[in-house]
């Protein structure tokens, strides 16, 4: 399977850590290229792949980077199953991508904003190597229901953070607290923060993102 279009940025050549973060719906990589800068964490390589343009039936069939196809915002709505795991298969294909680069799984983790969340959580839990951790950032926990079955044991213990804003208009908190809640039922420890901003990251988040990767990562920083 080719590979997908990537950016990658990292603040040195001494790499021991990779983070694969996955952008939010008609996005591209560049979308948290500015947000990775501010993290600015030692030993680590970003990975910001684009997703491909697909016509998207909630936008009127309009054609935009999407990691899957949304049907509605409501959430007891059909999910395209379908697009959801042709896209974990991708970013399946970067994991072993960086295996080959010579990082463990232990040291690789998965990152993704709102479509890009749903890409991640789905993924990361379905992996069958153990991860570093997991950023689910304004999204949702999609195909709950296959969970149970899919999930794969080596991450059962995966480290999770998720993050939502209390203002959030287009994944509600609701939905935010439904995700967390079904995650905790299915026996996944949690660390959840809340923020007073819309559908976005602010500076508060960053700086709790980057405490957790820098411990789940193992990394000094000042």
């Amino acid at each position: 399977m080719p590979l997908l279009d990537c950016i990658e940025i990292s603040s040195d050549d001494a790499i021991r850590n990779s983070v694969i973060w996955l952008h939010g719906l008609g996005a591209d990589g560049n979308d948290f290229a500015p947000v990775v800068r501010e993290l600015a964490l030692p030993h680590t390589r970003f990975i910001l792949p684009h997703a491909q343009a697909i016509p998207v039936t909630v936008n009127h069939g309009y054609t935009m980077p999407a990691w899957y196809d949304i049907y509605s915002f409501e959430p007891g709505a059909a999910q395209d199953g379908d697009g959801i795991r042709a896209t974990q298969e991708k970013v399946e294909a970067l994991i072993a991508n960086e295996l080959a680069r010579g990082i463990p799984s232990q040291r690789i983790m998965l990152a993704g904003f709102s479509q890009g969340g749903v890409i991640a959580l789905h993924t990361a839990l379905r992996h069958p190597a153990p991860l570093a951790g997991v950023l689910g950032l304004s999204t949702y926990l999609a195909l709950a229901d296959s969970l149970s079955i899919e999930k794969h044991a080596a991450n059962q213990h995966i480290p999770i953070f998720m993050a939502h804003g209390t203002l959030d208009n287009v994944i509600p908190l609701a939905r935010y607290h439904a995700s967390a809640q079904a995650l905790q039922s299915q026996g996944y420890s949690l660390e959840l923060h809340e923020y007073p901003m819309p559908h976005s990251v602010c500076m508060e988040e960053i700086g709790d993102i980057r405490g957790f990767m820098k411990q789940q990562l193992g990394l000094s920083l000042t």
